[in-house]
C-alpha cells in the first residue's frame, strides 16, 4: 500500500546558476586554461580575413607576387596555429567536463542516499531513475561537449566582432545592427524553452514510473485483471510525453529557420554600406572585404552558439531536476542532532491512514524493551507492515508518537537512523558487482574474514564458497545470477555487518524454505544477541521463539504476552497457533 506520489522539487534558475558557478570554481584552473587557449586560438583565426584584405590592397597598389606570397604564408601559419590551439583548448575543456560530470554524479548519489525513505517512496522510482539516468546523461553531454564548444564559439564570436569594429566602427555597428533579428528570435525561444523542457522531463519521469511500477507488479496486475487499466495509464503517459516533445520540437522548428535566414543580413548590409562608403573615399576596398569576411566567418561561431544555447535549455532543465535533490525535504521539524538515550522503543497512541485508504492503525500502544525479541502476528491487513514502517522511521504517524530512547524515530538523521534501526523486508536487491561489493555496502571497512562470518551467520557461506571466485564473483548481469532466497541471504548478511541496535524483520525470510528460514532466524538471533529484534511473523515458529508476541487485528494491538501466556489465554493468537500447528496455511501479512 502506497501513498499518492509527491514529485521531487526542481531547482530554480538562481540555484542552477549557483550550482554551475560552484562546479566551475571547483576546477577553476582548468576552466581558466581552456578560456585562455580559446582566446589565443580565436586571435590566430582573426589573422586570415585581415591578411586577405591586405592582399587585396597590395594587388590594387600594383605590388608584386612576392608580397602576396609572403602574406599567403602568414595565412597558412596562422591557420595552423589556430588548429593546434583549438585542439588543445578542446582537450582541456573535455577534461574539465569529465571531472565536473564525475562531481555531479557523486553529488547526486550522495543526495539520493541522504533522502528519507518516505520521500523516495512518495516521489516514486521513475522520477529518481529518470533524473539519475537521462537527466544526468544530458548534463554530462553538456559538460563534455556543449560547454567546451560553447566556450570556443563565444570567444571566437567576441574576437570576430571586435575585429570588425577595429577595421571600421561604422561597419561594425551596422553588422551588429543586422543581427537584431537573431536577438529577437533568441528572446522568443528562451522565454518558452525552459518550461517546455521541464515539462518534457516530468513527462519522461512519469512514463518511467508507470513502466517500472507495471513491470514490478506484473503478477498483481494479472491477478487482479488490471491489464487494461495499466495499458490505459501507459498510453496516457506516453501521449503526454509525446505532446511535450512535439512542443519543444515546434520551438526548434521556428527558431532555427528564422536564424538561418538572418545570417546573410549582416554580410549583405556591410557590403552595401562599404561600397557606398568606398565610393566616397571613407574606407578602402580591403577593409570592406575583410569586414565582410569577418562577418561571414562570424556566422559559424554564432551558429554554434545558438545550437548550443538550444541544447543548454534542455540540459539546463535537466540540471534543474538533478539539483532539485539539494532542496528535497529531509524531514519535518525536530532536532536532527538528537541522540537516543538507549534502545527502548515507545509507541503511544499511534494512528495512521494512507492518503487513498482508510485508517490502518487505530490507537496502538506498545513498548519494546532493549534486547527483546518481539514477534508481531495477525491476519493480512491487520497493520503489521505499517507498524514496522513507523518503527523504522520510514513513515510518520498521523497522530501519536514513535520514539527510540526518547527521540522520535522519524526525526533521527538518516546516518544515525540506519545505525539505530534497520528494516529488512522480503524485497531485496542484488547490486551489479561482486559478492564482496554487495556486502561492503553495509560496512565499507569490513575485512574478508568479517564478510565470511556474516555469510555464515545467515547460512550463505556454502553457496558463496561454491562460486567460481568466491567473494570476488560478479553477480547479476554479465555474472552469476542469484535467486530470491540468495538475494535475501545477502541482504541479511548486510544486516549482520551493519550491526544495528534494533532490527525489524518484515517477513525477511519469506522466500527461504521453512527449514532454511528457521535456521537463518535462529542464527541471526544468536549473532544479534543483546540487540532488539522485532519480527513480523508469517511462520509462527518465529513467535514461539520470541520473548513476547504482539497480536494485531484491524489496526489495533489486541494481545501482548509470551507464547505460552497467549496460548493459555485461548484468544486470537491461540486460534492462529492451533490452525498453523495443525497444518493450516499459517499467518499472512
Amino acid at each position: 500500500m502506497t501513498s499518492a506520489q509527491t514529485p521531487l522539487p526542481v531547482a530554480g534558475r538562481a540555484a542552477v546558476r549557483r550550482a554551475a558557478a560552484r562546479l566551475v570554481a571547483a576546477d577553476r584552473r582548468a576552466f581558466a586554461g581552456a578560456l585562455l587557449l580559446n582566446a589565443l586560438a580565436s586571435a590566430a583565426g582573426l589573422a586570415g580575413p585581415w591578411l586577405v584584405g591586405r592582399i587585396v590592397d597590395e594587388v590594387r597598389a600594383g605590388h608584386g607576387v612576392g608580397a602576396v606570397d609572403r602574406l599567403a604564408v602568414w595565412i597558412v601559419l596562422c591557420a595552423l596555429a589556430q588548429v593546434l590551439l583549438a585542439r588543445w583548448a578542446r582537450y582541456v575543456g573535455h577534461r574539465f567536463g569529465e571531472r565536473t560530470l564525475a562531481r555531479v554524479r557523486e553529488e547526486y548519489v550522495e543526495r539520493v542516499l541522504a533522502l528519507p525513505a518516505s520521500v523516495v517512496e512518495r516521489a516514486g522510482t521513475g522520477d529518481l531513475t529518470a533524473r539519475g539516468t537521462a537527466d544526468v546523461a544530458t548534463v554530462g553531454t553538456t559538460l563534455r561537449d556543449v560547454g567546451p564548444e560553447l566556450l570556443v564559439s563565444s570567444v571566437q564570436a567576441v574576437f570576430v566582432l571586435g575585429a570588425v569594429f577595429a577595421l571600421d566602427p561604422v561597419l561594425g555597428a551596422f553588422g551588429v545592427l543586422g543581427l537584431t533579428p537573431v536577438w529577437v528570435a533568441l528572446r522568443w525561444y528562451l522565454r518558452r524553452a525552459r518550461d517546455g523542457y521541464l515539462a518534457e522531463g516530468a513527462a519522461t519521469s512519469q512514463v518511467a514510473e508507470i513502466v517500472a511500477a507495471t513491470a514490478a507488479g506484473a503478477r498483481t496486475v494479472e491477478a487482479f485483471r488490471l491489464r487494461e487499466r495499466r495499458i490505459t495509464a501507459s498510453r496516457d503517459a506516453l501521449d503526454t510525453s509525446r505532446r511535450t516533445r512535439l512542443y519543444t520540437l515546434r520551438l526548434r522548428s521556428v527558431f532555427f529557420p528564422a536564424v538561418e535566414v538572418t545570417y546573410t543580413v549582416p554580410v549583405a548590409g556591410v557590403l552595401l554600406l562599404g561600397g557606398w562608403l568606398h565610393a566616397r573615399g571613407a574606407v578602402g576596398v580591403g577593409a570592406v572585404v575583410a569586414a565582410a569576411l569577418y562577418l561571414r566567418q562570424f556566422t559559424e561561431p554564432l551558429d554554434q552558439i545558438l545550437l548550443r544555447v538550444e541544447q543548454l535549455q534542455s540540459s539546463g532543465a535537466s540540471f534543474a531536476r538533478v539539483e532539485g535533490l539539494a532542496v528535497a525535504p529531509r524531514g519535518e521539524g525536530g532536532d536532527a542532532s538528537a541522540v537516543p538515550a538507549d534502545d527502548r522503543i515507545e509507541v503511544r497512541g499511534v494512528r495512521y491512514a494512507y492518503e487513498r485508504g482508510g485508517e490502518v492503525l487505530a490507537g496502538v500502544d506498545l513498548t519494546v524493551r532493549p534486547g527483546e525479541r518481539l514477534a508481531v502476528v495477525g491476519p493480512s491487513g491487520a497493520g503489521k507492515t505499517t507498524l514496522s514502517r513507523l518503527l523504522a522511521g520510514v513513515d510518520r504517524p498521523g497522530s501519536g508518537t514513535v520514539t527510540v530512547g526518547g527521540v522520535p524515530v522519524a526525526e533521527l538523521a538518516p546516518e544515525l537512523l540506519r545505525r539505530q534501526v534497520v528494516l529488512v523486508t522480503q524485497e531485496h536487491h542484488v547490486f551489479l558487482g561482486t559478492v564482496r561489493d554487495n556486502l561492503l555496502v553495509a560496512e565499507p571497512g569490513a575485512a574478508d574474514e568479517e564478510l565470511w562470518a556474516a555469510l555464515a551467520a545467515v547460512g550463505a557461506d556454502d553457496w558463496v564458497r561454491g562460486l567460481p571466485e568466491g567473494l570476488g564473483t560478479r553477480l547479476g548481469e554479465g555474472g552469476v545470477p542469484t535467486d530470491g532466497s540468495q538475494a535475501q541471504q545477502l541482504a541479511l548478511a548486510r544486516v549482520v555487518l551493519a550491526d544495528p541496535h534494533t532490527l525489524i524483520l518484515d517477513e525477511a525470510t519469506a522466500l527461504l524454505d521453512p527449514a532454511t528460514a528457521r535456521h537463518t532466524e535462529r542464527a541471526l538471533a544468536a549473532v544479534l544477541a543483546g540487540r532488539t529484534v522485532i519480527a513480523v511473523a508469517h511462520r509462527l515458529h518465529t513467535a514461539h521463539d520470541a520473548d513476547r508476541v504482539a497480536v494485531m487485528e484491524h489496526g489495533r494491538l489486541t494481545e501482548l504476552g509470551t507464547h505460552e501466556e497467549l496460548v493459555a489465554a485461548g484468544g486470537a493468537y491461540a486460534a492462529l497457533w492451533r490452525t498453523w500447528h495443525g497444518g493450516g496455511s499459517g499467518v499472512g501479512r
